[in-house]
């Protein structure tokens, strides 16, 4: 494949027309955070064309579901596929979601692994074993067409997070990602056509009306949605008219706590990255850190150090470490949350403030002293801000951290791995970490309570959640054998 020079496309505005890059007509402008700058354009779709769609991929799933052979060669060839895409993938993923490409070369990998993991044979039927003389036995079958919805912070790991164990049931996808980063998922639906029937997996691009009429799409069985909470919810509201199944990842404050006998230099660079990371928008980034008072200004300044001497950048400059916040509104939130926790009392003891160049940037910014009900604190920041709390009592640093509607992850740091251990069982959270943070394989299950989630994505339950029990009773042979 030849490698796609993204740039300015003649007479688009180096500009958008509106805050959420809206062109006159039928496109949408896609901006690069590095700058701030449009450099592409996509279709801006409307709802009214999903009917077509939808019917499309109904039409589709009638023989996609019945073939399994097929299905796992596909999904084999397309992670083939993907891989060797990966060199026009990652550059454009960089692009328009602003990460250092390192990350994004990551990203591509795991979507080609998470192909590969699920291009195996459906589950076979599995008998009842219940003491009657009926023999019964289920048997799994795909729901029908599934609407993936996707955010802009890992735009093609959650699509294939979605879509791989979808297609892998023999169900259809249709496909929507942010209207932030729509570009190397529409490069990635085109490597993936090679690969799959036409009509499997269909990419829909276009602003929040779209979203909202997919998810309430009659012709929709399985709504898959990645985001924040309240469109969250709005999604399931949607999706009820028609009773879809709905399985959705919602967002996260994760808490550290770190036990009065850690090691503060040995494991600052992972309490670090473990929030940092693509610029710390990740649902299960470590957001708040939790502290022993002895220890606390020890762990204020070894994160303060690393803050500092982050190399932040344009995320296809060699070197760069942390690149720009993703869009506008994001930045926005960024500075609403520091400026309020600055005004009630904090202390930034590294960054706080946004730098002084084009694009989106935040300095990596690490906060003391900050008060426990600065919305810092209590909500979910999506960026490089990351609050530092004291605790004298272990309880009291455990009641703190699960003391939110959120409930998506959590971690202990300290020497004594048994006692991390128990105290890691009494986070309120879906995943559980012990002196490191936000690691999944590709084979466990990712849930969160609370306010975090419905349903479970990852491993055999995200399988499992794009599939419904057929149970087909049969009476005896001896019996049938009767009646002759």
């Amino acid at each position: 494949m030849a490698a796609r020079q993204p740039g300015h496309i003649p007479g688009l505005p180096a500009a958008p027309c509106s805050p959420e890059g809206r062109l006159p007509g039928s496109a949408l402008a896609v901006l690069d955070p590095a700058t701030g700058e449009a450099f592409d354009e996509v279709a801006d779709q409307q709802p009214h064309e999903l009917d077509a769609v939808v019917a499309r991929a109904r039409t589709a799933w009638r023989h996609w579901r019945t073939d399994p052979d097929a299905r796992t060669t596909a999904l084999r060839a397309a992670a083939d596929a993907v891989e060797a895409a990966a060199a026009d993938l990652a550059p454009l993923l960089t692009r328009e979601q602003g990460k250092p490409l390192a990350e994004s070369q990551h990203e591509v990998a795991r979507t080609a692994a998470r192909l590969r993991y699920f291009a195996e044979p459906p589950p076979p039927p599995q008998p009842i074993e219940d003491g009657r003389p009926v023999r019964s036995e289920i048997r799994w079958r795909s729901l029908g067409p599934v609407a993936a919805i996707v955010p802009w912070n890992f735009p093609l790991q959650l699509a294939s997070a979605k879509f791989a164990p979808a297609l892998a049931a023999g169900n259809t996808v249709v496909l929507k990602p942010s209207p932030h980063t729509p570009l190397a998922t529409g490069l990635l639906g085109s490597v993936l056509a090679a690969a799959l029937p036409e009509g499997v997996l269909t990419i829909v691009t276009g602003g929040e009306p779209l979203g909202a009429r997919l998810a309430a799409h009659p012709g929709i069985r399985h709504v898959t949605f990645t985001g924040s909470i309240p469109t969250g919810r709005a999604v399931a509201r949607s999706a009820a008219d028609s009773l879809a199944r709905v399985t959705l990842e919602l967002g996260g404050n994760d808490a550290a706590v770190l036990l009065d006998d850690v090691e503060v230099e040995e494991i600052a660079d992972r309490l670090f990255w473990s929030a940092f990371r693509n610029c710390g928008q990740v649902c299960m980034a470590v957001k708040r850190v939790y502290a022993p008072a002895r220890l606390y200004s020890d762990v204020v300044e070894a994160l303060a150090q690393r803050a500092k001497a982050t190399v932040v950048g344009a995320g296809l400059d060699a070197g760069t470490q942390l690149g720009p916040v993703n869009n506008a509104s994001q930045l926005a939130r960024v500075e609403g949350f520091t400026s309020r926790a600055l005004a009630d009392g904090a202390r930034a003891a590294a960054g706080g403030r946004r730098l002084d160049r084009p694009g989106y940037f935040y300095a990596p910014t690490i906060l003391a002293d900050v008060p426990a009900h600065s919305p810092v604190v209590t909500e979910e920041q999506f960026g490089p801000v990351l609050p530092v709390l004291p605790y004298r009592a272990l309880d009291e640093a455990l009641d703190a951290a699960n003391d939110t509607g959120f409930g998506l992850g959590g971690s202990v740091w300290g020497t004594d791995l048994d006692r991390a251990e128990e105290a890691a069982g009494r986070l309120e959270c879906g995943t559980a970490w012990i002196n490191h943070h936000a690691e999944l394989s590709l084979a466990q299950p990712f849930a969160g309570t609370k306010d975090s989630g419905v349903g479970i994505a990852g491993g055999p339950w995200g399988l499992y959640g794009n599939l419904r029990p057929f149970v087909v009773h049969r009476p005896p042979e001896e019996r049938q054998e009767g009646r002759r």
